[in-house]
């Protein structure tokens, strides 16, 4: 009988709750695709006792999470602990020194730390993977390292994050406020009782990193992300859009050229014409657009037990069957450090709501400030006055250097006819 591939498993949580239960339940179909079982030999999580659904006490148990890396009989180590330093970035550079492969479905970690470990693997002839990182149970890592590695990659963009994409399209589907959303959101589980990783846009900048980094073979640079999130969208800017023909979704776009390497997290106004525009719930999406594959679209579950799961046992499978390979596409050491692309210059047509006081001129202030940083108006509405006695402004502008509408709402900062600062989102092209 083949020799079987053994497992180190950090975390206990509900992804590794969901490892457990996809191997017991699976085991013998994962067997057939891997060439030889795939087995759980030792575990660790913060408390021992707690009641998992899942039968533990068949494991080794051990304390402390880094000494997972030194357990005798195992092959591989996976992390499921979360945090881009402490103890899941000790327990990797432990289990690469120690010559075990390693697997995580941790993104902060692989974006701000991607590079070092890679090289580490790739030096020892370890496997580092990370499918689970980025949108859960959607194979979009291996499409584009494996199924798109042939192309020439122009860009890859989409929605990360299931959290802020349920918010979205329960907001436009209900016409209910933010907050109201994000209180549902989190009773239900699809947000953190501390949200701000996800509404304000670093989880999916963490996942963007990963992606860009594979996609043109640039070192992951998640500094370089130029991230907005969605708190300050308001049920009338989903409103405003829906009567423009469009629908309001987070989206991470990252592009390489001679310019640099270009990412950004940001709201966008996505026309219905185009797929992310039918993205509802906490799903996620990613568009690729290759030389001759042409636009590639992966969607699916973005988290929960069972699709994070799957992705990290599809891991497993390709360490057992000894695929490892670069975890980046390409060997480290050739990855470019490229610098980040000046948004300035970037063409494209705008949504800008204003909140302003209900008074003579403000509307030709705000007309005027366009005008002189050069941008060309498309459209302006105006909504009657809100509770607060304020008044919605919203603008759409003609294509036009983004460089000018920043410089438009420059001119206007500070100024007494605003109440609140100005949204600005970014209209997607179909």
């Amino acid at each position: 009988m083949t020799e079987p591939l053994r497992i180190a498993l950090a975390g206990l949580g509900t992804v590794g709750g969901g490892v457990i239960r996809l191997l017991d339940t699976n085991g013998a179909l994962i067997e057939r695709r891997a060439g030889r079982p795939i087995e759980i030999v030792a575990v660790s999580a913060r408390d021992r006792s707690k009641d998992r659904g899942v039968d533990i006490a068949r494991f080794d148990w051990v304390d402390d999470p880094a000494e997972l890396a030194r357990h005798a009989r195992a092959d591989v180590v996976v992390e499921l602990v979360g945090g881009s330093d402490g103890p899941a970035l000790t327990l990797a550079r432990n289990a690469l020194s120690a010559g075990k492969s390693f697997v995580t479905a941790n993104k902060a970690m692989i974006a701000h730390h991607g590079l070092e470990l890679a090289r580490a693997a790739e030096q020892a002839g370890l496997a580092l993977k990370f499918e689970a990182a980025v949108a859960g149970g959607v194979p979009v890592i291996k499409g584009l390292r494996e199924g798109a590695a042939a192309n020439v990659i122009g860009s890859v963009y989409g929605i990360l994050n299931g959290t802020c994409n349920f918010i979205l399209s329960k907001m436009e589907a209900e016409g209910r406020d933010f907050a109201d959303i994000l209180g549902e959101a989190q009773r239900l589980g699809y947000a953190e009782a501390d949200p701000s990783f996800d509404i304000d846009g670093v989880d999916a900048a963490h996942k963007l990193s990963i992606l860009a980094s594979i996609a043109f073979g640039t070192q992951p640079a998640f500094d370089d992300v130029a991230v907005t999130g969605v708190r300050h969208v308001i049920a009338a800017d989903i409103a405003e859009a829906a009567a423009l023909g469009y629908r309001i979704r987070l989206v991470g776009v990252a592009d390489s050229g001679p310019h640099g390497l270009f990412q950004r997290v940001h709201p966008h106004l996505v026309p219905l014409g185009h797929p992310l525009a039918h993205v509802v719930g906490s799903t996620n999406a990613v568009v690729v657009e290759s030389n001759f594959a042409g636009r590639l679209l992966f969607q699916g579950a973005g988290a929960g037990d069972g699709p994070t799961a799957s992705a990290v046992v599809a891991d497993l499978i390709d360490i057992a069957r000894g695929e490892f390979g670069p975890p980046f596409a390409m060997p480290a050491d050739s990855l470019v450090a490229q610098d980040a692309a000046d948004s300035g210059e970037r063409r494209a047509r705008a949504y800008v709501r204003f909140t302003v006081a209900d008074k003579v001129g403000v509307l030709a202030e705000i007309a005027a400030s366009m005008r002189d940083a050069g941008v060309s108006i498309e459209s302006l509405i105006q909504r009657g006055a809100q509770p607060d006695g304020s008044v919605l402004v919203a603008i759409v502008t003609h294509e036009g250097p983004e460089r000018s509408v920043a410089q438009a709402l420059e001119k206007l900062r500070g100024s007494t006819s605003l109440v609140g600062e100005p949204m600005w989102m970014h209209i997607l092209d179909d």
